[in-house]
């Protein structure tokens, strides 16, 4: 069985919202569809897909041939986590060095005899 991973509108008339799908090539575009891996909406301004990167390798390791658009919409997520990554994990350690605060000495023992 040929896969692809491919845009299915939805939405309304002048709305249309799309779902990142998997799904058979002979299938219509709305048709039957194997697995749901994301969303985009063209309407939104900046980042406006989500995709399960995951489940995109997966499917990519298994044959599944992207669209173009589709392909764009990867290049965007992987870019985007790339830079969220590094800028996550170092807002990270200074929350954890914040919290931290120094420890104070601990009191010298005395010795009572």
């Amino acid at each position: 069985m040929a896969v692809s991973i491919r845009l299915r509108r939805e939405g309304t008339k002048n709305r249309p919202y799309y779902k990142v799908v998997v799904a058979d090539r002979r299938s219509p575009r709305d048709g039957k569809f194997i697995e749901i891996i994301g969303a985009y909406d063209p309407k939104v301004p900046g980042r406006n897909s989500t995709l399960n990167l995951d489940r995109v390798e997966y499917w990519i390791s298994k044959g599944a041939q992207p669209s173009d658009t589709v392909r764009s919409l990867i290049k965007k997520n992987k870019k985007a986590t790339a830079t969220s990554e590094p800028a996550a994990k170092a807002e990270q350690n200074e929350k954890q060095s914040v919290q931290e605060p120094p420890s104070p000495p601990a009191p010298a023992a005395e010795d009572v005899s």
